[in-house]
């Protein structure tokens, strides 16, 4: 089974996320529940996380967090994972979920013209778009502990010049590959 797990980076600008939905579960993060309603969402930052929950967007949809609000439809997170951030607990959701292929498209863990990269920069809970970065190691820590964790799993980063290098020891991570956004876009016809 196949799962798209989405981070908010630049580099997933121009993935049709509908035509994803007809290939796999899609697992997405904080504000992407604005614009599309995917299989799993997470927010785990207090502020967007009440917003989602007190919209009622939990009552119809799978939604977790790291403290759900009583009757508000929300779940609570694995207690390991608790502490990671949403991109990571959205990770370990697909693998709980059983995929044993995961694309991550918008994981570009920092920037790389030193400006804040992702695609709510400017809205509300966001920081602008001028503004510096966001530190992208410790999600590439705690990802990189899932893989480790669970090396039956396919893993397959979707990169593009947005996309930071990911500094992992590759002899170690065997589970992990990267394929351009214009390559997945020809060979899977995801767009």
């Amino acid at each position: 089974m196949t799962a798209f797990v989405l981070g908010n980076g630049v580099s997933r600008k121009g993935i049709n996320l509908y035509k994803l939905e007809n290939h796999g579960d899609i697992y997405g993060c904080n504000a992407l529940y604005r614009e599309f309603t995917p299989t799993v969402l997470v927010a785990t930052d207090p502020g967007i996380s009440r917003a989602i929950q007190e919209s009622g967007y939990a009552q119809n949809n799978r939604f977790y967090t790291r403290r759900p609000f009583s009757d508000s439809g929300a779940h609570a997170l694995d207690a390991k994972y608790k502490g990671m951030s949403s991109g990571p607990n959205a990770v370990n959701l697909a693998v709980k979920d059983s995929h044993k292929q995961i694309f991550l498209l918008g994981f570009d863990f920092g920037s790389v013209n030193g400006l804040f990269n992702n695609v709510y920069a400017d809205t509300e809970f966001y920081k602008k778009s001028t503004d510096k970065p966001t530190f992208g190691g410790n999600w590439m820590n705690q990802i990189k502990q899932i893989m480790h964790e669970n090396p039956d799993v396919i893993f397959t980063r979707v990169v593009n010049g947005y996309s930071q290098q990911f500094n992992i020891d590759w002899k170690s991570c065997r589970n992990y590959t990267e394929i351009p956004v214009d390559q997945f876009q020809d060979e899977y016809k995801y767009t």
